[in-house]
């Protein structure tokens, strides 16, 4: 039997903090989701909501009760501006464990403009430094769990298996002699939202060492999927279902692009692999790392969250089977390794007992089945992906209305 803890979801609104947040609680943990419902903000901003609806926070934790009789708790708070209020919940609550989802998550969002590149900085550092800050100076003890990517190791195709977070180097010293070290993997991220979860890597790093702040750093794979066991039971507790060119996972987004007779929009030749993850296994690697936190011993505990590796073109293809659609190459926005390889181990959580989900296994068809119910509420302006890495201008040139007038 789970042993019950006291556990903060950071950023439970949101697409993988919502079912985690029910999952723990349907575990029997006591849940406390802390959010300032940014993600709901930025969908007014982009003019894009999720596909499914999604009810008000109030509402969806109100049906949880309803339907269980367990409660979770709401704060509204901004983890990476409220300092104040971090601190005040931490020490009220005092809880085991810390879930940390309160980052900007996409990364072709951090990339669309100045703006976004800004926020996705200032936000994701911060609220992560925040964390880390308001624990070391209040003595408190939770372990954290981060929910970082996989992207932070970047697609260089050069066919090496990634291994969980730590390489062991030997550097030549005085007299031929060779000191080994382990040191965490070397970075290569694609993306600004890619460097905020490098530069996460740093700031655990530090805390595990100088304050022995226990940390479980979980590098994702790409989500598919919607549902989770919890979710499905009714309407009110639907996840999102991001499909647009800033949010969406590739995926996901073929779903629904099939849903709607969109053609399946394949980035260059669709030659980047890339690791996936459905969403019911990611609640169930949350709950594996909720039951497992590391030693107190100054070392981040850092775990590949992935169950599968797939071309992109190869799931395009897939999806166009299933629902009969066609696929169509276009322009890659991104600026990325056209075709590359990737092997990466997961032995920690299959040795946790984690069983994977594949898309072999009939969950596909489900998702399929909600873009279909839900394509009504699709915005066809919303599908293409308009955010590039690049800008089309030579390097030191200013366009003039991008010009900082300094003379002031």
């Amino acid at each position: 039997m789970t042993a019950t803890k006291k556990v903060l979801v950071i950023g439970g609104d949101g697409f993988c903090g919502w079912p985690t947040a029910l999952h723990l609680s349907e575990l029997g943990h006591e849940v406390v989701i802390a959010d300032n419902l940014s993600r709901r903000a930025i969908d007014a901003e982009l003019g894009a909501d999720s596909l499914t609806p999604i009810a008000s926070i109030e509402d969806r934790i109100a049906a949880w009760h309803e339907l269980t009789g367990k409660t979770i708790g709401f704060a509204r708070l901004d983890v990476a501006r409220d300092l104040a209020g971090l601190r005040t919940l931490m020490l009220s609550m005092q809880p085991d464990t810390v879930i940390h989802f309160g980052e900007q998550r996409a990364a072709p969002y951090s990339m669309k403009g100045l703006e976004q590149k800004v926020y996705t900085v200032d936000n994701n550092i911060s609220a992560t430094h925040n964390l880390l800050a308001v624990i070391a100076e209040t003595g408190l003890d939770p372990h954290v769990v981060h929910l970082g990517t996989m992207g932070v190791y970047g697609y260089d195709g050069d066919g090496l298996e990634i291994p969980e977070g730590y390489l062991t180097v030997f550097v030549p010293g005085d007299e031929n002699r060779m000191y080994k070290r382990d040191i965490l993997y070397p970075t290569n991220p694609g993306s600004v939202y890619h460097m905020t979860k490098s530069m996460d890597q740093l700031l655990f790093q530090f805390y595990a060492k100088n304050n022995m702040i226990r940390v479980t750093d979980l590098h994702q794979g790409i989500v598919w999927g919607t549902q989770t066991e919890e979710t499905r039971r009714d309407e009110r507790l639907i996840n999102r279902f991001d499909y647009d060119g800033d949010y969406g996972t590739v995926l996901n987004r073929f779903l629904m692009q099939a849903a709607v007779g969109h053609p399946l929009t394949v980035h260059g030749t669709g030659g980047q692999t890339r690791a996936f993850i459905h969403i019911q296994d990611t609640v169930r690697c949350i709950a594996l790392a909720v039951a497992n936190p590391p030693a107190r011993d100054g070392k981040v505990k850092i775990l590949n969250q992935m169950t599968e590796t797939h071309r992109v073109r190869d799931l395009a293809y897939l999806v166009a089977r299933i629902a009969g659609a066609e696929v169509a190459l276009v322009d890659n926005p991104r600026k990325e390794a056209a075709e590359n390889e990737l092997k990466v181990s997961n032995a920690t959580f299959l040795d946790l007992g984690l069983k994977p989900i594949t898309l072999a296994e009939g969950l596909l068809e489900e998702t399929v089945e909600i873009a279909a119910r839900y394509a009504h509420r699709h915005r066809a302006d919303s599908v293409p992906c308009v955010s590039v890495w690049t800008d089309a201008q030579k390097p030191g040139t200013v366009p003039a209305a991008s010009r900082i007038d300094t003379a002031a």
